[in-house]
């Protein structure tokens, strides 16, 4: 009877799995780049190394000569909102004659659309940062791939110009299964080889501390990533763009960099 009853069960667990069947959750991957010194390229962790075999970008193999004659740096900035300074970057920008990656997210567009209009009309890429700054590790493919359609329709809404396919994971948290979604779905997915603590405008260190983090850790082929919501980053920006020119740096786009290593 005993052996009848477990049989029994196990058929109905087969039943039920076929009927309502369970998904694997992915596995959830942080971002990060081990800082090195003498301006020499980081090293991307060995647990995420894999990023690059799923059409992943945060470096420019091609540029990694400290001393070389061509050195480039490609900047880009995750902006969800405005509170005057992603207006003043933007000024920045404009002087200095340097274009940059905005990676956006809904509300910067709904609630400041001629600002984002002002980022494309100016040369810059505007990109996919998803609507609401959500862990995309967390959701299956449809939930992930509505993350980013909806953005765009957004952006195409209250624009009328179309968002560059160019995607970066909220906080830097992602899974394989992101990464092959969006390169199906004609994505290029952008981390960073720098970024510094400068997104909590609480917390916001001196110009000077923040210059030297900066400059200290800038090597060719560096994709920057900053938050134009930092007032810091707004009044140090231009200085920093004149000292890595002054040093041979120059600025290149997202399309250069995913063109040279695509």
């Amino acid at each position: 009877m005993k052996r009848i009853l477990i049989c029994f069960f196990c058929v109905c667990t087969s039943i039920l799995m076929l009927l309502f069947p369970c998904h694997a959750e992915a596995k959830a991957y942080n971002w990060y780049c081990v800082h090195v010194k003498d301006h020499v390229q980081p090293r991307v962790g060995d647990d995420i190394s894999f990023v690059e075999d799923f059409e992943g970008y945060y470096i420019d193999h091609n540029h990694t000569d400290p001393n070389a004659a061509d050195k480039v740096i490609y900047l880009t900035f995750d902006a969800g909102y405005e509170n005057g300074n992603v207006e003043k970057i933007l000024d920045v920008l404009q002087e200095e004659k340097v274009t940059a990656a905005f990676f956006v997210l809904g509300n910067l567009i709904t609630k400041n659309t001629e600002l984002v209009k002002r980022m494309a009309d100016e040369g810059h890429l505007v990109c996919n940062h998803t609507v609401r700054h959500k862990d995309m590790s967390a959701l299956e493919e449809a939930n992930f791939l509505a993350e980013l359609k909806e953005l765009e329709q957004i952006y195409e809404t209250h624009t009328e110009y179309q968002m560059a396919s160019y995607y970066r994971p909220p906080e830097g948290r992602f899974s394989k299964e992101n990464m092959e979604s969006a390169r199906k779905n004609g994505y290029k997915t952008i981390f960073w080889s720098f970024a510094y603590p400068d997104w909590d405008n609480g917390k916001q260190m001196s110009n000077d501390k923040a210059k030297k983090i900066i400059l200290d850790n800038v090597h060719n082929g560096e994709v920057m990533l900053l938050h134009p919501t930092s007032q810091t980053n707004a009044e140090i920006l231009g200085d920093v763009i004149r000292h890595l020119k002054a040093n041979g740096y120059r600025f290149g786009s997202l399309d250069e960099l995913t063109a040279k290593e695509g």
